[in-house]
């Protein structure tokens, strides 16, 4: 009976450890943000992983693609966007590049499959008509371009507000 207690104890002080670990990581997982508007929101929401290494269909800072570091931003503040960008790129309502503003999404038809969307990034500011967004690319990961940039530029397909 003693031998049962004492493993009936240890058994809850193991899962007791693991639930405050999960909250731990769930509290971590989407730091509180101070800003003024939804947009500046998922911006910096999606700033968070700057430098995470690219991964097909990642959506974590072990690795993340283009269109989960979209989809994970938004979802942290509850609008949910489809997975797939060419499927992002069927929401909200598509803009002109003079109109956009920070929160608003790029979509482009790049490498060899110029002929369907498969890239998204996040406008996160405009300087002097330049459009800089966050976006994740194989080669460098989660980084920010400036859509002047001559591939970004060519590759370019169409703007779209989600917000």
């Amino acid at each position: 009976m003693r031998n049962i207690l004492i493993l009936l104890l240890i058994i809850s002080s193991f899962s007791s450890c693991k639930s405050s670990k999960i909250s731990k990581k769930s509290s971590s997982t989407k730091t509180v943000i101070k800003s003024n508007s939804k947009a500046e929101n998922i911006i910096e929401y999606a700033n968070q992983f700057k430098g995470v290494r690219y991964k097909w269909g990642g959506t974590t800072k072990k690795g993340m693609d283009c269109s989960g570091l979209v989809f994970e931003s938004f979802k942290a503040y509850d609008i949910f966007l489809p997975r797939i960008s060419r499927d992002m790129a069927k929401r909200g309502n598509k803009i002109s590049l003079k109109n956009v503003v920070k929160g608003d999404l790029l979509f482009f038809k790049t490498g060899n499959r110029r002929n369907s969307i498969n890239h998204v990034g996040l406008i996160v500011s405009i300087k002097n008509k330049n459009i800089q967004f966050i976006h994740a690319t194989s080669s460098k990961g989660v980084i920010t371009s400036w859509l002047n940039e001559d591939y970004w530029h060519k590759a370019f397909f169409e703007a779209r507000n989600i917000l």
